[in-house]
């Protein structure tokens, strides 16, 4: 196996006059989660989408396993494969017949395929459910169908675009563990994601694309050492403080200041490569800003920043909102599998 499962170099894809993918170079170690993360419409669909054979790029390379996507696509079709954003199995069949005819389609025998459907319902907790229609399926539910459809012939490389979009917290627990199943057994995973604490949970290496292009890439360690900041976290003892807070926090530290969803927390970037002085003096500066300053502190942390931060760093955006901050009903539904 070559040491890179995914090289892409300079890869362009371009729709109309606009360029989805503008000269992405990648290097996927075989092996691994590679997270791809990314705001909505920076390109990710579409450089995965090229990857998979699906589409054909229009400059540029990209090779899977040392063989090329355009030359050689049947040879990469034979060692992919891809869950998309949306479920692709067949609603109107049960969970069981929908494995058994792709396991068909695949070229496994009508025992065969009944069997590994069998394992895999079993593997991804849906045994129960095997035998009820898909559209009687929670989101959960379906996205870990979808995934054991994808892997019904084990792939070398599989790609997984935006699979928890939409779920609960719950359900996307489930499909983290599903992706750390399936590399343990020696799959490499290419995850696009626009949820950082996705990229933090599963991915040892990521890719930053913004406006098709790669921004920034290393481990989750590296990423947040670019930036060269680190984090100041304020919990306040009055909400109507924060104001306040926030003014002292800027004067002080020269940097932007983000309010946090709790009403009395605060979060700040300190550059330690700004100034002359480091993170941990100029944290202590505005812990003493904020006492002049009459504002009222119960807990003060410098830190690593968080991917939250990198993102905003280096995008310039703020980061997606949490897809499990509120319900759909699926969980409910889930419960009477």
């Amino acid at each position: 196996m070559a040491d890179y499962a995914v090289e892409t170099n300079a890869l362009v894809k371009v729709f109309g006059s606009t360029r989805a993918v503008d000269g992405v170079d990648l290097r996927v170690p075989a092996g691994t989660v590679y997270g791809v993360l990314g705001p909505n419409g920076a390109g990710k669909t579409t450089t995965v989408k090229v990857l998979a054979t699906l589409l054909r790029p229009d400059a540029g390379e990209a090779r899977v396993f040392g063989r090329d996507v355009v030359r050689d696509a049947d040879a990469v079709r034979g060692r992919v494969s891809l869950t998309g954003q949306y479920a692709s199995v067949d609603e109107d069949l049960t969970g069981t017949e929908n494995l058994v005819l792709l396991g068909r389609l695949l070229g496994h025998s009508r025992p065969a395929a009944r069997e590994r459907s069998a394992q895999l319902l079993e593997a991804f907790g849906l045994s129960e459910a095997a035998g009820r229609q898909i559209k009687n399926y929670s989101g959960g539910m379906r996205r870990r169908i979808d995934i054991a459809a994808s892997i019904l012939n084990t792939p070398d490389l599989l790609f997984l675009d935006e699979p928890t979009t939409g779920l609960d917290p719950r359900s996307r627990n489930q499909v983290w563990d599903i992706v750390r199943a399936v590399v343990a057994q020696g799959t490499t995973v290419l995850l696009t994601t626009q949820y950082l604490d996705e990229a933090d949970q599963l991915a040892s290496r990521i890719a930053v694309i913004d406006q098709g292009r790669v921004i920034a890439e290393g481990t989750k360690g590296e990423l947040k050492a670019s930036v060269g900041a680190g984090a100041v976290h304020v919990r306040l003892r009055r909400a109507e403080q924060r104001p306040e807070a926030e003014r002292t926090l800027v004067a002080a530290l020269g940097a932007t200041v983000q309010l946090d969803p709790d009403p009395v927390a605060l979060t700040a970037r300190v550059d330690g490569h700004r100034t002359e002085l480091g993170a941990a003096e100029q944290a202590a500066r505005a812990l003493a800003e904020l006492a002049r300053s009459g504002v009222t502190v119960d807990t003060f942390a410098l830190g690593q920043p968080s991917l939250d931060e990198v993102f905003l760093a280096l995008t310039g955006k703020e980061a997606p909102a949490d897809p499990g901050a509120s319900g759909d009903g699926g969980e409910e539904r889930e419960e009477r599998a």
